[in-house]
């Protein structure tokens, strides 16, 4: 990590009411003390105060500024905030004489909560969180990525990693002590131990990807026939015309995507061509990507007509698994009662264009996808595939373990569990990893 002191405009760019630079390293205080002209304000109190350039003396703006002394400060280091008017000139102004004036340096992507990391004042998955919940867009995400950042699932972690230190305890006084009038029962609760974490870690990776779900945005993909309404439905459930409508066959060829915000719950809704047989090389790359997307959705709106009802397209039957949502759309045209498919699913009849059902389709919608990102489980889901795979490499130890029989091998897969849950959280070999977790962080965190 570079070391020296950093600033950033924390507030973003463009213009503001107020903007907020936020200062860290040795030189926060004395660069706080030349730009007010000093008193250094007391520790957490926020003071009027002009701010000049040092070389000339000219006031610049006058705003808000605190002071932060480390260790008891975000980064765990000297913290300064200036809160100045948002314009661009004054912001420009202020970054300039930080820099040019003052000799700080202008923060890297993530360096201000890299730093925390290193002064221990976070650990790896609530600086994650932090990431999470400054780039949360949806309730749902934000509730999740306060969880972490609030220690949720750090603490999970390392409580796990605070069982498998004490079941290395007991094997390596097993290995070292052997003669010693150990107790009986030693070696049965190293077993019990690792059983009991083996349990514990199959449960929590067998969550459906319901966390890493909720952050990245549930995939929903519409298919069906061509015109049997697609673009229509997705356009109503989008609230704008986002597709391209006609009643010509194939009008969709590529796949059109928008967000949604589902009560809370992030959603990128696909429409796709129309699944049919083409000669048409353009039109089958359509289908190729409309069936790849289907394929890869999280979810699948599966929709048919009332004039071919109960009948379905022997291709869209694959798509109709899990947690599809049967619709049949055109029903001002052919009347067609909600019921079950022969599969007991189901079904969802709607105009698209009248609004009939529309509503409950959305609601059956709404209740799936809160479903499918984890809506009233108690626990700190799983969030991003770094976590996943330590985890998995945690469990593929713990499970090489109980199959070994002489204690030092046990302790050997032990240690190699031990390290997999601390790269997670950062207590050990998370060197190559820190530009990888703070490389997708805002300027200024």
């Amino acid at each position: 990590m570079k070391s020296g002191t950093i600033f950033a405009l924390a507030s973003g760019a463009g213009r503001a009411g107020v903007a907020v630079f936020r200062l860290s390293g040795p030189e926060a205080g004395p660069a706080l003390d030349r730009l007010t002209g000093g008193p250094r304000p007391a520790p957490r109190r926020a003071v009027l105060r002009n701010l000049a350039d040092p070389r000339d003396g000219e006031t610049v703006d006058r705003g808000l500024v605190l002071w932060f002394p480390g260790p008891g400060s975000f980064t765990g280091e000297d913290v300064a905030e200036l809160h100045v008017h948002g314009g661009r000139a004054v912001t420009a102004r202020i970054a300039g004489l930080l820099s040019d004036g003052l000799g700080l340096r202008l923060a890297e992507p993530g360096e201000f909560s890299r730093r925390a990391f290193a002064n221990g004042r976070l650990d790896l998955t609530e600086a994650e969180g932090l990431a999470d919940l400054v780039a949360a867009e949806t309730e749902a995400q934000r509730r999740q990525a306060r969880r972490q950042m609030a220690g949720g699932l750090g603490g999970l972690y390392e409580d796990w990693r605070a069982r498998l230190l004490r079941v290395a305890a007991h094997l390596e006084a097993t290995i070292d002590f052997p003669d010693e009038d150990l107790p009986d029962d030693l070696w049965p609760a190293v077993r019990t131990g690792i059983e009991s974490l083996r349990a514990d870690l199959a449960r929590h990776l067998a969550d459906d990807r319901r966390g890493e779900r909720l952050r990245e945005g549930v995939a929903v993909v519409i298919v069906g026939a061509p015109n049997v309404g697609k673009s229509s439905l997705f356009n109503r459930l989008v609230h704008r015309e986002a597709a391209i409508v006609s009643e010509i066959a194939g009008t969709t060829r590529d796949v059109i995507q928008a967000g949604l915000d589902l009560d809370g719950y992030p959603v990128t809704l696909s429409d796709t061509a129309g699944l049919h047989v083409s000669d048409d090389r353009i039109e089958n790359e359509g289908l190729r990507r409309a069936r790849a997307c289907a394929e890869a959705a999280d979810l699948r709106l599966v929709v048919t007509e009332a004039g071919t009802w109960p009948e379905i397209d022997p291709e869209l039957r694959p798509h109709l698994d899990g947690d599809a949502l049967l619709v049949v759309n055109k029903v001002d045209r052919r009347s067609v009662s909600d019921g079950v498919w022969e599969d007991g699913r189901p079904v969802h009849a709607v105009s698209v264009r009248t609004g009939e059902g529309m509503a409950a389709l959305a609601a059956a919608l709404t209740r799936t996808v809160a479903r499918l990102c984890g809506e009233g489980l108690d626990s700190v889901p799983l969030t991003r595939h770094r976590h996943r795979a330590a985890l998995e490499a945690c469990a593929a130890a713990l499970d090489a373990a109980a199959d070994e029989t002489a204690p030092e091998l046990v302790a050997e897969r032990v240690r190699a569990a031990v390290q997999a849950l601390g790269r997670i959280t950062g207590r050990v070999d998370v060197d190559d990893l820190l530009d990888v977790v703070f490389r997708d962080f805002c300027i200024g965190k």
